[in-house]
């Protein structure tokens, strides 16, 4: 087997499998005032939350085209790979993964396994590390695939955001629209619930929404009960990104809690400031 991890720009990949030889990276399309910008190509976080204020219409997100991913999967069969696990962002939250079930079987002689996170950024990027460190480590594809279900299983994620209007317009939180009336001062907490964005608990203040986060977080990690991976995601927010980073080790002393950002796809729904909390099995 000569297998290859395709995943797409969503994930927040660890520096030290950015450049490994069998992964390959589909880019996310965003759209502002009109100009569709592909993600971590063509603009990159910090330059798309400027623009994004500055932009006069609602930004959009849309999927790379069939035909592009069929180029990249027809480019590695020419490389001799006969294997690919395709690892992308939630359903929930993108019709991506679910429609490459329909041209997986395109390419004779090559195996295409769509696999859905259920989740993106920092805990997607941990399952495409897993994936490549387990083929290094010479992992049979039902070890790697098994592997990949234990950590979406063990996988949480807890998120404040400064305004719903994003994730409302997008269509992306379930019932948003119900929820957006009856918050003038509510911060919701808002987590990932079979992969769709759902409300978890309405705080009353930004504070109390962090600590509420940070509670949580912990019970989770005694529920998987094993090594975890604990992560800070911001929208263009690093300065609170490293008080909160403070404050977990601090809580959870035998966990280095790691940060990265939301990119231009998830900002766009989530919003500048937008701060996460991400846990899942190592």
């Amino acid at each position: 087997m000569k297998l290859a991890v395709v995943t797409d720009s969503t994930a927040f990949l660890p520096e030290r499998v950015r450049d490994h030889q069998d992964l390959f990276v589909i880019p996310i399309p965003v759209i502002l005032d009109g100009k569709v910008y592909n993600e971590d190509v063509d603009i990159k976080a910090d330059e798309y939350y400027k623009l994004m204020k500055k932009s006069k219409e609602f930004p959009k997100t849309s999927q790379p085209t069939f035909g592009e991913t069929l180029d990249l999967y027809k480019n590695l069969k020419e490389k001799g790979y006969d294997t690919i696990i395709s690892i992308h962002l939630s359903s929930g939250i993108s019709g991506y993964v679910t429609n490459l079930n329909s041209i997986k079987d395109s390419v004779e002689g090559l195996t295409v396994i769509p696999y859905d996170a259920q989740i993106t950024s920092m805990p997607m990027g941990h399952m495409v590390e897993a994936s490549l460190d387990m083929l290094d480590a010479g992992k049979t594809l039902d070890e790697i695939l098994t592997y990949l279900d234990m950590i979406r299983s063990s996988t949480y994620a807890y998120f404040i955001v400064d305004d719903l209007n994003n994730l409302v317009r997008g269509g992306r939180l379930t019932n948003g629209a119900a929820l957006i009336g009856g918050l003038l001062k509510i911060k919701p907490v808002l987590t990932f619930e079979d992969g769709k964005i759902v409300l978890f608990e309405k705080i009353r203040s930004t504070k109390k929404a962090l600590r509420r986060c940070e509670e949580v977080i912990g019970q989770r990690k005694e529920e998987i009960g094993r090594p975890v991976k604990l992560y800070i995601i911001h929208g263009n927010n690093l300065e609170l990104a490293k008080k909160e980073k403070a404050r977990l080790e601090k809580n959870y002393s035998d966990i280095t809690v790691e940060i990265g950002h939301f990119g231009p796809v998830i900002g766009t729904h989530l919003g500048e400031k937008a701060l996460g909390f991400a846990i899942c099995a190592e």
